[in-house]
């Protein structure tokens, strides 16, 4: 492994799930190039930073992997883990105590969610040969759960100090070791589990313990509970702080109505970040154009605009600011979005 020059900058790239082409548009319009023995992207001067959740769903996994490998093993990128990194573990891990019984239940007809879990899944099993599966689970295992890098921090999901003190004290560091820790994280009640569901999911609040109805999500699911917008750090009631997207509806199909301005609990309180640290994270689905968005905060961005779905690959050039600049998004030149208007968004400069 190279050691890379000291970064003159960050560069923090959202959600892949096996977008190569665009990951690659991405790297070379922010001026990396293929260097070295192994051809790994690099920046003369800056470093990638991936917010996780390289697999899934999309069609050019391998070609994610491989990429991105490089640039770590090279010391030109870093990245921390997903959700779906977190998945493919579990799900390529038996119980110390059951064999055949994996963390994350599949071919399993006992279990409702082992259907659901194949399905998720599935085009990672399908794309790669289970040597290249167990070469990349492998390096996974040896990947962050999240970064500190002093001026700057880069979570997958949500950053939140007590749940990051039990991942530091239970794991004795940022990276699972053993398949003990995995097989914790993976049982509910577990404090690991409920810290990964916090940083590698996101917290969430419960509609119906506060007087609400269920919705049924984008995808048709019926949920009781929302994600809590812990970006917001001046939010304190319930309209503020679940997230209901607008493509959510009622059970007969109507438009989910807007929620109350009810004064939530000092728990899901808790959760908000107030820190002046700028925290990185992706996860959340977003679309458009980043500068719009009215749930950025001065220390907080969100870099996930949906890659898989028909949205565009983003990143946010840090270059040492204290508070978050929304143009310092950036997307390849050939992607960018269109508003109505015609007049596209500006990217920053390589």
């Amino acid at each position: 492994m190279s050691t890379h020059l000291e970064s003159a900058g960050y560069d923090v790239i959202g959600d892949i799930h096996g977008c190569a082409d665009e990951l690659h548009e991405l790297l070379d319009a922010m001026g990396y190039r293929p260097a070295g023995p192994d051809g790994a992207y690099a920046h003369p001067s800056r470093t990638a930073v991936f917010v996780g959740d390289l697999i899934d769903r999309g069609g050019q996994q391998l070609r994610v992997l491989e990429t991105v490998k490089a640039m770590v093993d090279a010391g030109t990128a870093r990245m921390v883990l997903g959700n779906h990194e977190f998945n493919a573990m579990a799900y390529a891990s038996e119980w110390p105590d059951r064999p055949g019984k994996f963390l994350r239940p599949h071919d399993d007809p006992t279990d409702e969610r082992s259907e659901k879990n194949a399905r998720q899944h599935a085009a990672f099993l399908e794309q790669l040969s289970q040597d290249e599966r167990d070469f990349y689970l492998k390096w996974f295992w040896t990947q962050p759960l999240w970064l500190d890098l002093g001026d700057i921090r880069v979570i997958h999901a949500c950053w939140h100090e007590d749940s990051i003190a039990v991942l530091q004290r239970e794991l004795g560091g940022n990276r699972f070791t053993s398949i003990e820790q995995l097989a914790r994280a993976s049982t509910k009640g577990d404090p690991l589990y409920d810290a990964v569901e916090t940083c590698l999911k996101g917290p969430e609040i419960s509609l119906v313990d506060h007087g609400q109805q269920s919705y049924r999500d984008k995808d048709g699911h019926v949920r009781d509970r929302a994600r809590l917008s812990w970006w917001k750090s001046d939010a304190t009631t319930l309209r503020g702080l679940a997230e209901i997207g607008g493509k959510f509806t009622t059970h007969d199909g109507a438009p989910y109505p807007d929620l109350p301005d009810l004064e939530v609990s000092e728990g899901h309180r808790s959760f908000v970040y107030v820190h002046a640290v700028p925290v990185f994270y992706g996860h959340y689905w977003r679309s458009g154009d980043p500068r719009h968005l009215h749930d950025w905060t001065d220390n907080t961005a969100c870099v996930d605009f949906s890659a898989v779905k028909g949205g565009l690959l983003t990143a946010y050039r840090w270059s040492g600011e204290s508070r978050i600049q929304p143009d310092h998004y950036f997307v390849a030149p050939g992607r960018r979005s269109r508003p109505s208007d015609g007049s596209g968004w500006r990217c920053t400069g390589a």
